[in-house]
């Protein structure tokens, strides 16, 4: 038997991977969770179906967070039915280009700029009117390592949670004051993810090789610091990144 905390969080991109992963472990710690997907109906209704069935609250929302309309319009279903959102979990991801700089057009690499700002701009700007009124929340967003090591073709995405990592740390500070708590997760490479499908089996073991751990993660392994960051317990951490990468990479 799930006890409840009361807590709501709302988890982007969350039909599939680390979003998935993150949705069932806050729900089997109490949290009523919201799944958003933006393309993916059948999976993210099996993720609700799976967090029901284990005996916790969830349910699944179509809205592309780029768009203020749709994410307005799911704040509001969620406000009528639980109330406003404590938990924002922003794990979408918006597709980018791989290719080297010199092949990349501006589209292609100030699109992605744009995107994942304007995704993270519009959730974020939708849920912290709850928290600063309950004077609570947690803003956790997923970056990734290939921001501070970069890797052959990787720029858009690099570059991309760079900024988004940044806009986390001043979100931090101006919402301190407000007990709401604002941090970032950068994973290295994560199996089982669309994004690990594009690596061959060679490029895989000289990762793994280059992890002291000796695996690459596992999406679980994500969610596992996320619902630290997301939880209770974590009163007094803000504007910290954690990266979840086996040691790969090391700061």
């Amino acid at each position: 038997m799930i006890r409840t905390t009361g807590r709501v969080a709302l988890v982007t991109g969350a039909s599939s991977g680390i979003g998935a992963a993150t949705a069932r472990l806050l729900a089997e710690r109490g949290m009523r969770v919201v799944v958003d997907y933006r393309q993916s109906d059948r999976a993210a209704k099996e993720v609700v179906a799976g967090i029901e069935d284990a005996g916790g609250q969830a349910m699944a929302v179509k809205a592309d967070v780029r768009d203020p309309v749709a994410v307005d319009a799911m704040i509001e279903r969620v406000r009528a039915e639980w109330g406003g959102v404590d938990v924002l979990v922003h794990n979408a991801l918006t597709p980018y280009a791989i290719k080297p700089f010199q092949d990349m057009t501006w589209e292609e690499l100030g699109g992605k700029l744009d995107d994942e700002i304007r995704a993270a701009f519009t959730v974020t700007k939708a849920v912290v009117p709850a928290m600063t009124e309950q004077r609570w929340g947690r803003l956790i967003y997923l970056g990734t390592g290939l921001s501070r090591r970069p890797r052959a073709g990787m720029i858009a995405l690099g570059v991309a949670k760079a900024a988004l990592a940044q806009f986390g740390r001043y979100l931090a500070q101006e919402l301190g004051p407000l007990s709401i708590t604002v941090n970032v997760v950068e994973p290295g490479p994560v199996a089982e993810t669309r994004i690990s499908q594009v690596l061959d089996d060679e490029e895989k073991q000289r990762q793994i090789t280059a992890t002291p751990l000796g695996r690459l993660a596992v999406p679980a392994d994500v969610a596992n610091v996320v619902a630290f960051y997301a939880g209770e317990d974590n009163a007094f951490m803000t504007g910290t990144t954690a990266a979840v990468n086996g040691g790969m990479s090391m700061y």
